[in-house]
């Protein structure tokens, strides 16, 4: 008998599959996303080193690298990760840990996987890569030298919005002998159920993610032209379009557009009736949510400019509905917020 901090057969199948999927040696799951993030931080850092993270970032995750790791004494310097050479710079002889998003939420800034990883294996320092938005089914950044990845697994894998998961991947020796020691010991342990919804969920994620993904690029097409600026990596228009093609197999359902300023944001998502107003994203439902006063909100007005998190940036998620069906609805909230 195993004591369920520790492990749960059921909470191992789904490792063993998430394991398979990365091509990683080895696999632990967490009770959330931001669970999964901050073990996958602290359990390899301490007070004296240093990190170096990205700006385009989760709100929360944010937090961890501008508050928390510092109240340890850990430094961080956040650079753009759009730019590797800045990662280069912010070296210092006591940097432990890369740690970055790609594509970055919301503002889906990408960033050079093989150029940053090889940056820091010169140097034995370890890149940890939120991979989130894509999974591994559409990005493998370990194919390109990352040593950890680390997900939300409520976001695509659940697929569903119906239960919390995280998870950290990377080689056994990382996962066993750094990581789990962090974990047992401080209980970000997943519910037996809730691994159990996900496994379910990694059933159909080739399907859905692909399909969604196709869904985004036809909203994505739509919607230039109509808003002042569409970020989306898969469109011709993104500034890092070709390094976006080369690192992924798709860009995924969700993408950022602006238009002007949060009045306007505001009138656009009060206007929507076929797309929900929520956080989440992954989701088999076309969602979109205002991340200056939400994801972003706990993140102050001087760094979220410094993110590109205007006030008039919205994210979507496009679902598994009609393309459009969506496109009608944004289409008609459009005009009566004024676009």
């Amino acid at each position: 008998m195993t004591y369920s901090r520790l492990q749960n057969p059921t909470v191992q199948m789904l490792e063993e599959r998430i394991a398979l999927l990365e091509g990683a040696e080895a696999c632990r799951t967490m009770a959330t996303g931001m669970a999964a993030m901050t073990a996958s931080l602290l359990c390899q850092l301490q007070t004296g080193d240093h990190l170096v993270g990205g700006r385009a970032a989760f709100g929360s995750c944010r937090w961890l690298t501008d508050t928390l790791l510092p109240k340890f004494g850990i430094a961080t310097t956040i650079v753009d990760a759009r730019d590797p050479q800045a990662f280069l710079d912010a070296v210092r002889p006591e940097t432990k840990v890369f740690f970055f998003e790609t594509p970055a939420n919301p503002t889906m800034d990408i960033a050079d996987l093989k150029a940053i990883c090889d940056i820091a294996r010169e140097r034995g320092i370890t890149t940890v890569v939120d991979n989130a938005f894509a999974t591994p089914a559409l990005q493998r950044p370990m194919e390109f030298g990352a040593d950890v990845t680390a997900y939300s697994a409520t976001k695509m894998m659940d697929g569903q919005g119906r239960v919390l998961a995280g998870a950290v991947c990377g080689t056994e020796d990382f996962i066993t002998n750094t990581l789990l020691p962090f974990t047992r010991n401080t209980g970000p342990t997943l519910s037996p159920f809730n691994a159990w919804v996900v496994l379910k969920g990694l059933e159909t994620l080739d399907l859905r993610i692909h399909r969604q993904s196709e869904n985004a690029m036809k909203v994505g097409e739509f919607l230039e032209g109509r808003v002042p600026r569409v970020l989306h990596p898969f469109l011709p228009s993104h500034p890092q379009h070709e390094l976006a093609k080369r690192q992924m197999d798709a860009c995924g359902p969700i993408f950022a557009f602006e238009v002007e300023g949060r009045e306007q944001a505001h009138a656009l998502l009060d206007a929507l009736e076929l797309v929900d107003i929520s956080n989440n994203i992954g989701d088999s439902r076309s969602l979109m949510t205002h991340p200056a006063s939400t994801t972003h909100a706990s993140v102050s007005p001087d760094k979220q400019i410094e993110m590109g998190v205007t006030e008039g940036l919205l994210r979507i998620n496009v679902g598994l509905e009609d393309a459009q069906d969506v496109i009608d609805d944004l289409d008609q909230a459009l005009r009566q917020a004024g676009l």
